[in-house]
C-alpha cells in the first residue's frame, strides 16, 4: 500500500510529523496539495515567533505530498535541494501550506510551496526545491 492510499484510509496518522506538529491534510491531487497547522506556543522561538524550521517543515510536506500524486507505484523521491525565503513572521493563529509540482521529470522533479496565514492570506514563506525521482 503506498502513501497516498494510507492517507485516504487513516488520514494524518499515515504520516507520524503530521500527528506530531497537528497538520490537517485539505487537500492533495494532480500535482498540487494543501495543509494547514495551529501555531502552538511550544513551536515559538526565544524571540516569540514561529521557529523557521517548522515553515520549512511544512512547507516541504505539502511539497513532497503534491508530488507524490503523481508519482508511480514503483517511484519514490529525495529532497536535492532546497531554498526557503522568510516574509513574515507569525506568533498565533492557523497557518496553510501549499505545494505544486512545477515538473517532473524521469529522474529530476521542481516543485514550489508557500506558507500563508489561514486567516487573511498573507503570504509568510516561500520554497522552491528539486527532488530526485528514484525508481525501484
Amino acid at each position: 500500500m503506498g502513501y497516498i492510499d494510507e492517507l485516504e484510509r487513516v488520514g494524518r496518522d499515515a504520516n507520524p510529523f503530521f500527528k506530531l506538529m497537528g497538520i490537517d491534510v485539505d487537500e492533495y491531487g494532480d500535482g498540487r496539495a494543501r495543509l494547514t497547522m495551529e501555531v502552538r506556543p511550544d513551536m515559538l522561538n526565544g524571540a516569540g515567533w514561529l521557529q523557521g524550521g517548522i515553515y520549512v517543515a511544512l512547507a516541504d510536506e505539502a511539497i513532497a505530498l503534491a508530488l507524490y500524486t503523481l508519482l508511480a507505484e514503483n517511484e519514490r523521491i529525495a529532497t536535492i535541494d532546497e531554498h526557503t525565503s522568510f516574509l513574515k513572521g507569525v506568533s498565533m493563529g492557523a497557518i496553510v501550506a501549499t505545494g505544486q509540482v512545477v515538473r517532473k521529470g524521469r529522474r529530476v522533479a521542481f516543485a514550489d510551496g508557500e506558507v500563508r496565514s489561514a486567516a487573511d492570506g498573507t503570504l509568510l514563506s516561500r520554497t522552491s526545491t528539486s527532488f530526485a525521482v528514484i525508481e525501484g
